[in-house]
């Protein structure tokens, strides 16, 4: 027996440190590394089944090679020479000729680190293929909001948490996603700190919280505007702060703050003028404010905006400018790794890209060439993707050379051609970043890879060899490239020695005292004259969309999607055990739009719109608003009573950082009994 310190590589912020127990070649136990600071000694209720993931007996324990139609789940077993000798003579052959431009590498995060998610998009870098635009799925709408109105550069300190005098938890369920920031965050609470919830849906989060404002959705940036329209009334913003540390503040609050009276944004978000009165006193008079702000609030048609009204509020009281104030959406822009030297060790400076929420259209109408192969590692876009249909309809393509690798035979792998078997993050050494906190960690692997898993690092370095690809960090170890990730940083990891981090101790780097700003004029900018040139509103604002308007009017439900507890997205889903915690997949409706269509709780449901119909059981709560249906998680469709929720959500982008606009989504619900 044996214990190994290993860091936690799901994607999610926390990016725990933990203890593998191990026995032999199997891992008995994962446990919380009481050493971390942040994350404090325990683990969340999904990782501390990852002993079960490794061992599951679910895992993949060969390469395959399909035999029957794509998504019929028919493959025989086949070695890993004869499964990489068809990859490589199809992509020489496709190369040939139609060109690398037909080719596409589709790797994201899953459970992986920084060198076995980027190498694999690295091979395809340097071989000049079509390019995947990663993390339009996610997280490149709230981003690119972020860095035009703050630069590239991480947020508040979670840590500093504890001496905020408010907080305010604005659309993030932080017991699903960022549990250990609750935990720093009830230290605050025992000095009688308040904790404010915006969100939609009464989570966990919310009804822990002293105060929950249950938020239409899609108005957080009326809701923005609101408190800053009351702080200029009332004299409660710092004109000081804003003075010399704000690019146009004057002609936002001339020009745009006027219409946001707090009856007029009583009527857009649904919250009482009480409320909003309340909630703008409360951060007027706090020095300190903290406010975490979730990712999910921007996946619609006008997140961007929303992002950036609830991001200049700091600056409005100067909070930003104070320990324990400002706001946190992410911490990596001030973690200046030089990951492009995995990622870009060659290959063209620009070439074809391929936005990720557009998969499914490009696999169908891309030409001049067509995709005709495809390789994915570290995701699962048959169930992520909007417009999960169309992808589906995609991956069909009998024309479409498709590999997958993956530990799991996910519902993308049913339609590909060679499936290889893939190591999870206790098989494989890395290097970790939080995107939640500013620690980093070298972590090596726990256990042998089980069955004939590969990593993507070691794939990678041999399918570039097949390739005739020679850059040298497909030659190099882990440890070997780790330096390189260092080399330049002028900003927060610049004084860390990488040698250091090979002892597997959590390591910190060295936040910005204050909030800093790295825009073209060294300000938060309220005007962004970027925005300006592409013809978006350059300044913080909120109006109807009209689309959404016009598909509200043809449907009476809206769609809000959040992380489930046990089962926030597929990479869980070899955990039998966390499948049976979160039940069948569901969706959660409120009592009146039940009742108003005979449904009741436990019910097989039939959710449709113009795109797809697909079935849920139904929970009938007081969870969401009338007119809200919500479906927590992102869940396999063979678990499902038919179908996945993303075939519901169109591919339309969002208004900043070509983002997906998933609660931009509009259908209506039906017993199972009456489907078509």
């Amino acid at each position: 027996m044996k214990t190994v310190r290993v860091a936690c590589a799901h994607d999610c912020p926390d990016m725990c440190s933990l203890i593998a127990h191990v026995d032999g070649d199997r891992i008995t136990k994962i446990s919380g590394d009481p050493d971390q600071p942040f994350t404090a000694g325990f683990a969340c209720a999904k990782v501390n089944r990852d002993a079960e993931l490794v061992h599951s007996p679910e895992r993949l324990k060969t390469p395959l090679r399909r035999t029957g139609p794509k998504g019929s789940r028919q493959f025989e077993a086949v070695s890993w020479e004869e499964a990489l000798d068809e990859i490589e003579a199809k992509w020489k052959a496709i190369i040939a000729q139609s060109g690398p431009l037909a080719l596409l590498g589709y790797a994201y995060s899953a459970h992986q680190g920084q060198m076995n998610r980027h190498i694999v998009n690295g091979l395809f870098y340097a071989m000049g293929t079509s390019r995947l635009q990663a993390g339009t799925v996610c997280d490149s709408c709230c981003e690119t909001a972020w860095d035009l109105t703050l630069g590239p550069v991480g947020g508040a300190d979670p840590e500093s948490v504890v001496d905020s005098d408010l907080v305010i938890a604005w659309g993030c369920d932080l017991m699903a996603v960022n549990v250990h920031f609750w935990a720093k965050l009830e230290i605050a609470r025992k000095r009688g700190v308040q904790v404010v919830v915006i969100d939609p849906r009464r989570s966990r989060t919310a009804v822990s919280a002293d105060w929950h404002l249950p938020i239409r959705i899609g108005t957080d940036a009326a809701l923005a505007l609101g408190i800053v329209h009351i702080l200029v009334r009332d004299g409660l913003c710092d004109r000081a702060y804003l003075a010399a540390n704000t690019l146009g503040f004057d002609q936002w609050e001339r020009e745009t703050v006027p219409r946001f009276t707090p009856a007029y944004v009583s009527e857009v978000t649904g919250l009482p003028v009480a409320d909003i009165e309340k909630l703008a006193a409360m951060y007027g008079a706090a020095k300190r404010s903290f406010i975490r702000i979730g990712e999910g609030m921007t996946r619609l048609a006008r997140g961007g905006q929303a992002l950036r009204a609830v991001a200049t509020l700091p600056a409005v009281t100067g909070a930003y400018g104070r320990p324990g104030g400002g706001a946190l959406l992410l911490t990596a822009g001030s973690m200046d790794f030089n990951f492009s030297a995995v990622r870009k060790p060659s290959g063209p400076a620009a070439t074809r890209l391929v936005n990720q929420t557009l998969l499914g259209r490009e696999l169908l109408e891309m030409n001049d060439p067509p995709l005709r192969a495809l390789f994915i590692a570290a995701n699962n876009p048959a169930v992520t993707c909007p417009e999960a249909g169309k992808v589906r309809e995609g991956l069909s393509r009998e024309d479409l050379f498709t590999v997958v690798h993956d530990p799991f035979m996910t519902d993308t792998a049913a339609y590909a051609d060679i499936v290889l078997p893939a190591t999870t993050y206790l098989e494989t050494e890395d290097f970790y970043r939080g995107y939640g906190n500013y620690y980093m960690q070298y972590s090596p692997a726990a256990v042998a890879p089980q069955g004939e898993a590969w990593s993507n690092f070691r794939l990678a370095q041999e399918l570039a060899r097949r390739m005739g690809v020679v850059d040298p960090v497909f030659a190099k170890t882990q440890k070997e490239i780790l330096p390189e990730f260092f080399r330049g940083s002028t900003g927060a990891v610049a004084a860390v020695e990488p040698s250091s981090l090979f002892d597997g101790v959590p390591v910190k780097a060295a936040p910005p005292a204050g909030q800093s700003f790295a825009t073209p004029s060294g300000k938060l900018e309220i005007y962004s004259q970027a925005l300006a040139d592409q013809g978006v509103s350059p300044m913080p604002d909120w109006q109807p969309d009209e689309q959404e308007v016009a598909d509200a009017g043809k449907w009476p439900l809206r769609l809000l999607t959040a992380p489930s507890y046990f089962q926030p997205h597929t990479a869980f889903s070899g955990v039998a055990f966390l499948r049976q915690r979160e039940g069948e997949p569901f969706c959660v409706l409120h009592p009146q739009d039940a009742a108003q269509r005979g449904l009741a709780n436990g019910a097989k449901v039939r959710l449709f719109n113009e795109r797809a119909a697909i079935g849920l059981l139904l929970k009938v709560a007081d969870d969401v608003q009338p007119g809200v249906i919500l479906v927590p998680g992102q869940r396999p469709g063979t678990e499902a009573v038919d179908g996945t929720v993303n075939m519901l959500c169109s591919d339309r982008l969002t208004d900043i950082g070509e983002g997906a606009s998933y609660q931009s989504t509009f259908l209506d619900v039906e017993a199972w009994e009456t489907r078509a």
